[in-house]
């Protein structure tokens, strides 16, 4: 069984999460504010969290921050509606994805699953790809960048992955979307742009970039 972790300070909203959580088959703790999430989030093993940002003790984009030194268990924040900056400065700090208040818990529902789904383990081909001096060796789930191990998240690796499979093609966000994310096209969304900046910044050479943007279409990593 799946075993979930709910950071959300309104004990009314943690409540309901719960409750449809477990309807749904899933295990559950909560916790009500930061630091006891913390504590919970590094302690016991979980298979996704899911985070408010505006917490008492510690605010949910401090705690990604500091889960995600530490692990790499799926994040899915909270956010306010209006809440902009925060989505930004969330997926910044590792967040696997957000999903805005007020939202459909079949909506919440939806993006677990995906997720869960992403972390399935899948058969790879054996063959390693390559793009001058970028390795990845899907049946080891690691990237060598210079010659050295890439430290990214498995939503980074998945990103980058598809790119590198699609060498020389342009993949719309709408494809990176739906493949990495598992949104419905019409969604509008910036995730894929925070984690297209996550990867140029882990990528960094005096090389051309190893992501280009191709202006209002997508992005192609060329080889």
């Amino acid at each position: 069984m799946k075993k979930i972790l709910i950071v959300e300070d309104e004990k009314s909203i943690a409540r309901f999460l719960e409750l449809e959580l477990r309807h749904e088959q899933f295990e559950v703790s909560v916790c009500y504010d930061g630091r006891e999430g913390l504590n919970a989030a590094l302690s016991e093993p979980f298979d996704c969290l899911l985070l408010d940002v505006m917490l008492p003790g510690l605010n949910g984009i401090e705690l990604c921050r500091r889960i995600r030194r530490e692990s790499d268990v799926p994040i899915i924040l909270l956010t306010a509606r209006d809440a902009v900056m925060d989505r930004v400065a969330g997926l910044d700090a590792g967040a696997d994805d957000y999903i805005v208040k007020p939202f459909a818990i079949e909506e919440l529902l939806a993006r677990i699953r995906t997720i869960f789904r992403r972390m399935e383990p899948k058969i790879q081909a054996d063959d390693k790809m390559t793009v001058r001096r970028l390795t990845i060796d899907p049946t080891a789930y690691e990237v060598q960048f210079e010659g050295q191990k890439l430290e990214l998240t498995r939503t980074e690796y998945d990103l980058l992955k598809l790119l590198v499979e699609h060498k020389n093609k342009v993949c719309t966000r709408e494809l990176i979307l739906e493949a990495v994310w598992g949104y419905d096209t019409e969604v509008e969304t910036n995730v894929v742009d925070v984690y297209i900046r996550h990867l140029r910044t882990k990528l960094m050479t005096d090389e051309p970039p190893y992501i280009e943007t191709v202006r209002g279409v997508g992005y192609v990593v060329r080889g």
